[in-house]
């Protein structure tokens, strides 16, 4: 199914064969196994010889079209669909690494990201070293021989920092590490690493991908090269992901454009109010004028994505009075959903790192993170307004 339109029309049009049934929307394939014509043809799928569905672990029709699609839209090769976004993560980086091997990972990580590198990776003698997300003009001191990967989150989760994709695909090439992008919080719509050199893209499609806070899922794409050995991995360790929840992921896929445009617009009105609010220390998104690296997002950025976060003045204290007046808006740990969702990340989604650890990362006590939705915005900011009162 290769590229011949626009994001919008391949995301729609890009489908599984029809069948005989001459389905107008691609079928769900509940199926765990599939048949052979004869022991020749069994013999001839197992040795690679021909291609064709074997088992739903192995592939599927409605993953094999999720995957097309996410390809379609990052620029990939191949790519391994997973049973969630965590599974993910953790198969670029077993899938890939072997004992011995170092990683640099900037250091505005998703939690369980941050847990994977520190203490599941290391029981196999792979190391990291954290780098600053803003300042890159010390990673050349990272480099160790045995470094082999870059591991990259832009923007960051959830203090939405950036890092320069262009600046990073290139430090990657000169010192020939395998470079990841999670590129979650920009969806492929927004942002594609692969063209300012990533080998590798990693979705969590539990979030923008699906929605609607409906489906767990991930995907990885990226060049055949890596993604051998990847889908090597994943077919003998089994995070394969359902074919019912891809076929809902590549369902979703036909709005995302639509979807993330309106999750935008809602951000920028939401981010706007929020800088000019008296109990508002600070407020950060990427196309804020007040964000750091305001020009950075709109050189590697279509536009500034569906995550606002703020720092409420009074800490701990107003941030618990905050997500606790919260009326319309919903208080969860997930983002990426229709409905607005309020997240105080350092009693959630952080809560396992150490004081220290979310200081430098600049998860402070009064930080909130606000995934928008798609409601109306001015009944998101009517509540955000009240429970700032």
């Amino acid at each position: 199914m290769p590229k011949k339109h626009h994001f919008e029309t391949d995301a729609i049009r890009m489908q599984t064969p029809t069948t005989s049934e001459r389905e107008h929307s691609a079928p769900l394939y509940m199926t765990s196994s599939f048949t052979f014509e004869s022991a020749e043809h069994a013999r001839a799928m197992f040795a690679n010889e021909i291609e064709g569905n074997v088992y739903s672990r192995y592939s599927n029709p409605n993953t094999d079209e999720f995957i097309a699609k996410i390809c379609s839209m990052e620029g990939a090769e191949s790519g391994v669909a997973t049973a969630s976004g965590m599974a993910g993560v953790f198969g670029c980086l077993a899938g890939l690494l072997n004992q011995g091997d170092h990683i640099i990972a900037s250091r505005s990580l998703f939690g369980s990201s941050h847990q994977i590198l520190t203490q599941i990776l290391p029981r196999w003698g792979i190391t990291s070293t954290y780098a600053d997300t803003i300042k890159t003009d010390g990673w050349e001191s990272l480099i160790q021989p045995n470094t082999r990967m870059l591991f990259l989150e832009t923007p960051s989760n959830p203090g939405l920092d950036l890092i320069d994709l262009e600046w990073a695909g290139n430090f990657a090439k000169d010192h020939n590490l395998i470079l990841v992008v999670d590129n979650c919080f920009a969806t492929p719509y927004l942002q594609r690493p692969i063209d300012f050199g990533a080998d590798l893209v990693q979705h969590s499609a539990t979030k923008f991908i699906d929605g609607q806070g409906r489906a767990i899922g991930g995907v990885i794409v990226g060049s055949e090269k890596h993604m051998e050995k990847i889908r090597f991995f994943a077919r003998h360790t089994g995070p394969a992901l359902s074919p019912f929840n891809a076929w809902l992921f590549s369902k979703s896929i036909e709005t995302l454009a639509v979807r993330m445009e309106r999750h935008c617009d809602n951000a920028e009105e939401l981010a706007k109010f929020l800088g000019n609010h008296p109990s508002v220390q600070f407020v950060k998104y990427p196309f804020h004028r007040d964000h750091p690296q305001f020009e950075l997002a709109k050189k590697q950025m279509k536009r500034g994505g569906g995550v606002v976060c703020f720092e409420i003045k009074g800490g701990i204290d107003q941030a618990t009075k905050f997500i606790d007046n919260i009326r319309l808006l919903s208080r969860s740990a997930n983002l990426g959903d229709t409905r607005t969702i309020v997240t105080h990340p350092a009693t959630t989604t952080h809560s396992k790192l150490s004081e220290e650890e979310r200081n430098s990362v600049g998860i402070t006590p009064g930080l909130i993170r606000i995934a928008v939705g798609l409601e109306h915005h001015e009944d998101i900011i009517a509540d955000v307004e009240q429970a700032l009162s």
